[in-house]
């Protein structure tokens, strides 16, 4: 950060009125006090978004360096993570401005490549990345921020790809077991909160359907694509993420759980998909979104099997479960991470489906918009697909616990982006009202979730710090922290970061 940043900018706190916020009335004191004992606030990063460090310090290639470096026209500004915003030099002035904001934790990912080069133990360990790793731990320990620690955030070893094909195998089943094995024994004396994936459902959509992610794969007609079938690989993939989870679990509960103390979940992301016309039709197409978004995952790992409305419209192309299988992922988590943005209304299609283009896309038989009789569902922001609708998270927190037996709930990121504009001058960025006001709605519509009996137990902001976001590049800020791309990467606290700083005085 940059050293004057706290103190130049510490006469900016904003207390902004609710007005905007969908005609939402809170309490007159509106604070981590509206919380519940021990309620966890806290920020959230990825590796590749954050460490940059791509050739440095022992670390091996992952699916998106190589990504990055082969397809520069699949990112908006041709840009790479190779520096990302160089948190593996930064990262003791990046945890205390974490601290200065008064948050209780933070989320990062492990790269799998970083401490295991090859993808495997009996490949070589990298001691410089393992010794990275501790010291990140160390300092958020050091600065009273509990570390939530996230295993598979996309970035897999490039040698598994190249070896298998990588998620496309079950040989990845055993070395992602191995691969967690080694971080629980590394690092779990001071982990208490373990994610074994981060949202398998964009993972999958965007590498293996679209082909605009890493490794890039999609079937041929869309012309995107060097190979790859988007009919049937996001099902594979999908299934080996689902068994690679199971398989983690298992392993931390039988060898780790009882003498670490922690808790081992997921985190898969969902929007809320409201009922576009209040017919039967209109409802089923509603919950048939959810069921193709959340319960792909979700529903396996409550239940033991895919939902109904995936295995009646997939048919074939949908991978089984074994009866082991099913037993071991069935209640394979001590808590659930939702990653929420925004909400959509879903109306059935009436299309004809081309047998020669099957994708996830059409399978659920959708139409997704944004907008009802000329209204916009929220407040349209920079980034296009997202709108902001805080009033859905409230929806999507009552919808988990009546159909997945409401489990504990961490919200392990939310948040909005604002477009990198280089003409802008970095003070009138820093005046970033809007996402003071995003927070501010969607943590009220989270504790009236919580007042009706939703079991959630924290709130992660997207994103720490201003970042690469994937095929966006650096094209948009989703920080609650500014990153001067033009002058050094120095960090600045936006107003947001003030906001939060006010809200969670103790």
């Amino acid at each position: 950060m940059a050293t004057q940043g706290p103190l130049l900018f510490c006469s900016l706190v904003l207390v902004l009125s609710f007005a905007h916020c969908h005609g939402a009335k809170p309490s007159a004191i509106f604070s981590r006090r509206s919380f519940p004992p021990g309620f966890v606030f806290g920020a959230a990063s990825s590796a590749y978004q954050y460490e940059g460090a791509a050739h440095e310090g022992g670390k091996g290639l992952s699916i998106w360096d190589t990504f990055t470096e082969k397809h520069p026209e699949k990112i908006s500004d041709g840009s790479t993570g190779n520096v990302a915003i160089d948190f593996y030099h930064k990262y003791k002035e990046d945890i205390k401005l974490l601290k200065f904001i008064g948050m209780d934790a933070m989320r990062f990912s492990i790269s799998w490549s970083r401490v295991l080069p090859s993808g495997r133990v009996s490949g070589g360990v990298n001691k410089e990345g393992v010794k990275f790793y501790n010291n990140v731990i160390n300092e958020l320990l050091a600065n009273g921020l509990k570390p939530f620690v996230t295993l598979f955030h996309w970035d897999l070893p490039q040698a598994l790809e190249d070896e298998y094909g990588g998620f496309l195998s079950r040989k990845i089943v055993d070395d992602y077991r191995d691969y967690v094995d080694f971080c629980f024994k590394q690092f779990g004396d001071r982990v208490k909160h373990w994610i074994t994936l981060n949202e398998p459902y964009v993972f999958n959509y965007y590498g293996y359907s679209t082909g605009t992610y890493a490794p890039g794969r999609c079937s041929n007609y869309s012309g995107t694509c060097a190979s790859g079938n988007s009919a049937t690989e996001p099902y594979i993939v999908a299934h080996n993420l689902l068994l690679s989870h199971a398989a983690g679990v298992k392993l931390y509960k039988e060898k780790y759980q009882n003498s670490q103390k922690g808790i081992i979940g997921v985190t898969l992301i969902s929007a809320w998909f409201q009922t576009k016309y209040p017919t039967t039709a209109g409802v089923r197409a509603s919950r048939r979104a959810l069921d193709f978004m959340l319960g792909w995952y979700l529903h396996p790992i409550t239940y033991g099997d895919y939902p109904m409305n995936m295995r009646s419209l997939v048919g074939h192309r949908l991978p089984k479960f074994s009866p082991l299988e099913s037993e071991m992922l069935k209640g394979s988590i001590d808590f659930l991470g939702i990653n929420y943005y925004t909400s959509y209304y879903a109306t059935t299609s009436t299309s004809a489906v081309n047998m020669m283009e099957l994708s996830w896309s059409v399978d659920g038989r959708l139409n997704l918009t944004t907008e009802k009789d000329g209204v916009n569902i929220g407040q349209p922001t920079p980034l296009g697909w997202l709108y902001i609708c805080p009033w859905g998270i409230r929806k999507l927190m009552l919808y988990i616990k009546e159909k997945y037996n409401n489990p504990t709930i961490y919200i392990t990121e939310n948040g909005m982006a604002t477009a990198n504009n280089a003409s802008v001058p970095v003070k009138e960025d820093l005046n970033d009202t809007l996402r003071t006001t995003f927070h501010r709605g969607h943590l009220y519509y989270l504790s009236k979730a919580i007042k009706e009996g939703v079991n959630v137990k924290g709130y992660f902001v997207w994103s720490f710090l201003d970042d690469f976001e994937w095929d966006s590049g650096f094209t948009f800020r989703f920080g609650l922290g500014y990153v001067d791309y033009k002058n050094g990467l120095k960090r600045y606290l936006k107003h947001s970061a003030y906001w939060f700083k006010k809200f969670l005085h103790k």
